[in-house]
């Protein structure tokens, strides 16, 4: 009960999908190497984009990077 009280107390915001993916490329940008790779594939689908299972997550990576640049030319 007291589980459930704090979770609707302190819900935490889920950021957007923008803001998720930017969050991943700055921590990658960092030195981070992301270790889920349906954690970032699942961003990427986010953003609407096509991701196959046996992608390299390198792949996805850059793909992620173009679309946060082209929203970035889109949305100063």
């Amino acid at each position: 009960m007291l589980t459930w009280i704090r979770l609707r107390l302190f819900k935490r915001n889920i950021p957007s999908e923008i803001a998720r993916a930017r969050i991943l490329i700055q921590a990658i940008d960092r030195g981070g190497i992301p270790l889920n790779p349906a954690r970032v594939n699942a961003i990427a689908r986010d953003l609407g984009l096509e991701v196959s299972r046996r992608a390299p997550v390198e792949q996805t990576i850059e793909r992620i990077r173009a679309c946060l640049q082209r929203h970035s030319e889109w949305h100063p």
